[in-house]
């Protein structure tokens, strides 16, 4: 099916902010029913796929030197707060917002919210990579995809 039948697996733009709605499923929770801690990196990866996807960037595009030279954006830093569990069931959203750009990085602040409760706050650098693991400059196809999301405050 093409992604125009399924506006919403992606997430939705609102302001400078991309949503993603994950429903919590039981192989999500540990031995006493709540989210359990790692499945919080999961969720907050695929609202950091998401929303670059739906910028117009794709990983593969990425690695293939569609935009720029071929790399990779890989994970260098996560720092994470949990505030409140979540459970089997519970519709979540993951929202994330881009805090800085940098000449080889992004810094992501996500959180993960049910309803207007925020119950996990996530804060993510990313870093573009060759295909050896050194560091390269973000092109400005990427740059200029992503400027306008730039939220200092997040």
């Amino acid at each position: 099916m093409t992604s125009a039948k399924w506006p919403d697996l992606a997430g939705r733009i609102e302001g400078e902010t991309h949503v993603l709605p994950i429903r919590v499923y039981y192989e999500d929770t540990d031995f006493a029913g709540y989210v359990y801690h790692a499945n919080y990196l999961k969720f907050c990866e695929r609202g950091r796929s998401d929303f670059i996807r739906l910028l117009g960037i794709d990983h593969q595009g990425v690695a293939a030197a569609k935009m720029g030279e071929p790399g990779v954006f890989v994970v260098r830093h996560i720092e994470i707060d949990y505030l409140k569990p979540a459970q089997v069931d519970e519709v979540l959203e993951v929202v994330t917002r881009c805090a800085h750009i940098g000449g080889a990085s992004l810094v992501l602040a996500q959180e993960v919210r049910r309803g207007e409760t925020v119950i996990a706050r996530a804060r993510v650098t990313v870093a573009l990579v060759s295909s050896t693991g050194k560091p390269q400059r973000i092109g400005a196809l990427i740059r200029s995809a992503l400027e306008r999301f730039v939220n200092q405050r997040a």
